[in-house]
């Protein structure tokens, strides 16, 4: 590697982090898009399903947590190593499940290990990006849940019809192995790329913040004490359910109520997360535009914000129309509008606390994000259930979209009222 070749080296690790979130969206969906089948094979209903993702995203919360915490203290690539080890073996167990409480140990280690992902990838765009490039780095590496979520309707059904059900977990399982031997051998901190010349480390550092180095961390409990950290819990707790919700739910939505056939791509899907890309790349790059036209930190990032809150917000309109392809247009929309959202909220961890203590900011915040989806899915669940026996399950998801659209938008007034101008923590 030479000096010059440095710049290209950032963003080298940028693909690296966007082939990990694909895996890792890939790894997540199979479930939803196996869900008719795996009902029939299990004898769920709609609160069992809920219950399995709530139970997955209890062990994601905790993990988010847990791996926060570890990637501050061992580093990031040692961190996200654990990570992906755990997720893949887990993923691949679903295959040898025989009854509900094996398949819901196996998704639980499944949640438990994906749970590092975000952590160890927002960390590793703050060692290596100064504030300005963030944004935009934050919305590539991004779009790989929705090149996952793209991917994953094409991918498993084929798998399905041709191996059955047990090979779609074991192929996307054994893909997070196959990254793991190019992060080893490509990745390293800035302090430790000897060819990096000081020119470039100086711009990587041109926050005026100090280098960071595995072992520095901050307590939680100092960081519940700061409002700040209140906002991106918030941010996260509101808004992060509905994207599980698109992830687990919307292909059993498209086959009860257009008969969408599950042994074949389900293009609607693969429709809807596509345009999820140009929403995570354009949303992370809007802000950060706005910031080199000489905006202020703060008003960029919570003006296009408020752009995307108000953009999900049709979403409540689908049970108006009885075009599948409306339908998909408007879910498409809300689903850009999110991942948009998605690549700024997490920004704003790094806008607002210095660099060693994101991790651990971005853990706490998804693990609300989590335990909002804790709650929300089993809810999901019982509302399909409770519309189905009085009249249909598609008057359920017209009720649960209702909730979608509106969620946005609240998230964005109370991170307001707890950061106003997103002050920047002093922790020293």
């Amino acid at each position: 590697m030479t000096e010059s070749s440095i710049g290209r080296y950032r963003w080298t690790i940028v693909g690296l982090l966007f082939a990990a979130t694909t895996i890792n969206y890939i790894d997540r969906q199979v479930i939803g898009l196996l869900k008719p089948t795996l009902t029939t094979v299990f004898g769920w209903d709609n609160t069992t399903f809920g219950t399995i993702n709530g139970i997955f995203q209890f062990f994601y919360a905790f993990g988010l947590l847990g791996f926060g915490w570890l990637i501050d203290r061992v580093g990031t690539k040692i961190g996200y190593t654990i990570s992906i080890i755990i997720w893949s073996v887990f993923a691949m167990a679903h295959s040898l499940a025989r009854n509900t409480l094996a398949f819901t140990i196996a998704r639980s280690g499944l949640g438990l290990g994906e749970s590092g992902n975000f952590p160890a990838a927002i960390k590793t765009v703050a060692e290596w990006f100064p504030k300005k490039e963030r944004a935009l780095a934050t919305g590539i590496f991004n779009s790989g849940a929705n090149i996952g979520a793209v991917v994953a309707p094409i991918m498993v059904p084929l798998i399905l019809a041709s191996f059955g059900w047990q090979m779609a977990f074991i192929i996307t399982g054994a893909l997070g192995f196959i990254w793991l031997i190019f992060w080893w051998l490509l990745y390293d901190i800035p302090s430790h790329e000897k060819k990096l010349s000081k020119a470039e480390f100086d711009y990587i550092h041109s926050d005026d913040e100090p280098v960071v180095t595995a072992g520095t961390k901050v307590p939680w409990g100092r960081l519940l004490k700061i409002r700040q950290t209140w906002a991106f819990i918030f941010g996260k707790f509101l808004t992060d359910p509905i994207w599980w919700f698109f992830l687990f739910w919307l292909a059993d939505y498209f086959h009860k109520t257009f008969n969408l056939d599950v042994m074949k791509p389900g293009w609607p899907l693969v429709i809807i997360y596509s345009s999820t890309t140009i929403g995570s790349i354009g949303g992370g790059y809007a802000s950060g535009a706005l910031i080199k036209r000489g905006w202020p930190i703060y008003k960029a990032r919570k003006t296009v914000m408020f752009i995307f809150a108000v953009c999900v917000l049709p979403v409540f309109t689908v049970q108006y129309f009885h075009n599948m392809w409306a339908v998909v247009a408007l879910i498409s929309l809300a689903a850009a509008a999110h991942q948009a959202w998605s690549a700024n909220i997490f920004t704003t961890a790094s806008d607002m606390f210095p660099k060693r203590a994101v991790s651990s900011v971005i853990g706490i915040g998804g693990m609300a994000g989590s335990v909002g989806g804790i709650i929300f899915q089993p809810m999901v669940g019982w509302i399909l259930d409770y519309f189905t026996k009085i009249k249909s399950a598609t008057l359920g998801y017209n009720f649960i979209f209702m909730i979608c659209g509106v969620s946005y938008l609240v998230a964005w007034l109370v991170m307001h009222l707890f950061a106003p101008k997103m002050t920047r923590v002093q922790l020293d």
